[in-house]
């Protein structure tokens, strides 16, 4: 007798899909929440009952800090003497390394080089400072170095007592956590204003500013190394009895060293990074002579100031870099080393003060201003506008300003701001949790709480695009980088210059090229984030399996389908994080962008500063680190996430 099956009904697949299940809960949540909403607030305007002004508080603590800077106890006994500390640190290291002249610079500078890293950096530390001194920046050189020697000095201290108290509580790292991200996403701009306030203009206001930028890096790896340390190591070093303090000092400490020499060179290179920012206030030196480049409109005085700026990079990011890799067992007794490197500078700085050749001499230097300014001229006159077939340069920036920037800030302005928070919260909750898209939405709506809804939005259109034409480029650049070595070889040098070049500088002939307005802002924002999505694009690709690549080629994968296959999905956290890299530093650009007509928000906070409105210029800054937050909790999964997909 047959028997009736009664079939089971069968699961639906697609509500298996976190993802899908999240977005139906939104979309319920939505048909909810919409009609209330829009029957409320239906236009797209930040309703201005939910807004907070905080000018006049600012206004009162701006004017309060003006009134009392010259007589309040804590300006004259505690800012005072942070800021001459500061003077004189700085005068005492620019007169010592004029006092050893460039022979002497150069040497030291060069034996330190041999002693780290061997002869081929000693030959390139020698030519990158004779370079400075042929190009007539011998002086400003100078000056930028000891300004940057004493910042670099105070940050790295900052970084490590911050790293310390994170990496051994980790109470305060949950507290410092914010702060440090804060202190990195902040524009510069934003806070020189009231450092400006509190030092005015000039030396101590600078190098305080490049502390509070560079010292975040420090701090974080510090904070690494010491959590990462072998616990097996820390359980034999308690063993023996040995006190927190002994712990830390000849356990903890030594196993983080990688970790502290890197954020060593991560601090150089951002210190670096603010030479120009920080001209803006005063600090004088190469930055000084790039920003007065700007204004004249003058590439070639900007490109001889910021050749010194990148060589002063590379040299300082070969040399950290270097002694991180480098091992004890590899090296020469120290203490002799430096002895050695150390009598043979004053020998030569002796030498030279007799001969009275301290100075650069004014007969061996290079003036590159006249044929690069030729050269700009002749990519003006035959690129600008009028080429065939293509058009020129004016006219891609017009196209994609019409067809591009215009429809998206328009669509974005157009859409009512409850429904771009629930936008938010959608992609943050599909790539990340409920935690990730609550954080998402409150920084989105705290921007509307400051009252710079719209310019936010503006901005927002502008970080869209770069960074869509960032991924782009970088992607394919980055492939093609990781599929060819020789490829990669010359890609290097080009990304090495695109890094540590000044904004400043090239944004001279991008606005030459594109004349002003948000195209150029955009494509200086481009320029700048590109190194970062090319390298570490390439490095994802590279460090796939080797395994599954030979197993997709036994099984008769073409190069193409070994692409998309296999590298793009096992790469997929460091493309993740190539698309974070390049939201943060294209928002990194947007203050020097607003310099060149990009507007909005970065406009605001250079404007804030030329006028000395600090509520303008910190508000817009805070909405830029909101800006900042929401595009990183969007773009990045959580850590569980991460590991399923990958």
């Amino acid at each position: 007798m047959a028997t009736l099956t009664v079939p089971t009904p069968r699961k639906v697949p697609v509500l298996k899909n976190r993802a899908v299940a999240k977005l139906l809960l939104l979309a319920l949540a939505a048909a909810v929440l919409v009609p209330p909403l829009n029957a409320h607030w239906g236009a797209g305007a930040w309703p201005h009952a939910l807004t907070v002004d905080l000018s006049k508080p600012l206004a009162s603590a701006s004017n309060w800090v003006i009134d009392n800077r010259d007589s309040h106890p804590l300006f004259l006994y505690f800012f005072g003497y942070i800021s001459n500390a500061v003077v004189l640190s700085v005068r005492a290291v620019y007169l010592t390394l004029l006092a050893a002249g460039w022979a002497g610079v150069t040497a030291f500078g060069a034996l330190v080089a041999w002693r780290v890293a061997g002869l081929r950096l000693a030959a390139g530390t020698a030519l990158a400072f004779l370079t400075c001194g042929a190009l007539g920046m011998w002086v400003p050189t100078m000056q930028t170095l000891a300004l940057m020697v004493v910042a670099v000095l105070a940050s790295v201290a900052v970084g490590v007592v911050l790293g310390l108290a994170a990496g051994l509580s980790d109470r305060l790292d949950r507290a410092l956590r914010p702060v440090l991200d804060t202190m990195q996403v902040l524009p510069a701009f934003a806070y020189l204003l009231p450092v400006v306030l509190v030092f005015g203009i000039g030396v101590p206001a600078a190098v305080l500013a490049t502390v509070v930028y560079a010292a975040p890096p420090m701090a974080r790896l510090t904070a690494l190394g010491l959590r990462g340390a072998d616990p097996e190591v820390l359980e034999a070093v308690e063993s023996l009895g040995a006190t927190p303090r002994q712990r830390l000092l000849t356990a903890r400490i030594p196993l983080a060293r990688k970790e502290l020499l890197l954020g060593l060179n991560q601090t150089i290179m951002m210190a670096l990074s603010m030479a120009v920012i920080a001209s803006v206030i005063g600090a004088g030196g190469l930055g000084d002579r790039v920003y007065q480049a700007l204004a004249s409109v003058d590439v070639g005085a900007a490109l001889a100031a910021g050749i010194p700026i990148v060589l002063l990079a590379v040299v300082l990011d070969r040399v950290t870099a270097a002694a991180g890799d480098g091992t004890d067992a590899n090296e020469r007794p120290r203490t002799i080393g430096r002895l050695y490197a150390l009598a043979v500078t004053v020998a030569l700085a002796l030498a030279a003060r007799l001969l009275g050749a301290l100075d650069w001499p004014s007969g061996a230097t290079l003036d590159i201003t006249g044929p690069v300014n030729t050269a700009k001229d002749w990519m003006v006159d035959h690129l600008y506008s009028g080429v065939p077939v293509v058009g020129g340069t004016a006219e891609w920036a017009g196209h994609f300003t019409t067809w591009i920037l215009d429809p998206v800030r328009s669509g974005l302005q157009w859409l009512p701001w409850w429904s771009v928070l629930l936008l938010v919260a959608a992609l943050a909750w599909v790539i990340g949790t409920w935690r990730t898209a609550l954080t998402a939405v409150l920084a989105m709506a705290a921007i509307g709480v400051l009252g710079v809804w719209e310019p936010s939005l503006d901005t927002l259109s502008q970080v869209l695009a770069a960074v869509a034409v960032t991924l782009v480029l970088g992607f394919a650049t980055g492939i093609a980088a990781a599929r060819s070595d020789r490829f990669e070889r010359a890609l290097r040098p080009v990304m090495d210059v695109f890094q540590t070049m000044p904004q400043f500088v090239y944004l001279i002939p991008v606005v030459a090229l594109f004349g002003v307005g948000r195209a150029p802002a955009v494509a200086a924002s481009v320029v700048y984030a590109l190194p970062a999505v090319v390298r570490i694009t390439a490095q994802g690709l590279r460090q796939v399996d080797p395994a599954a690549l030979e197993s997709a080629r036994s099984l008769g994968a073409s190069g193409r389908q070994q692409l998309w296959q296999v590298q793009l999905p096992l790469a997929r956290r460091s493309l993740l994080l190539a698309v974070n890299q390049g939201v943060v530093l294209v928002l990194a650009v947007v203050i020097i962008g607003g310099l060149v007509g990009g507007g909005a928000l970065g406009y605001n906070v250079a404007f804030g500063l030329a006028q000395g409105d600090l509520a303008t210029g910190l508000v817009a800054g805070a909405a830029i680190v909101c800006l900042g937050l929401m595009l990183d909790r969007v773009t990045q999964p959580t850590e569980r996430r991460a590991k399923k997909g990958a």
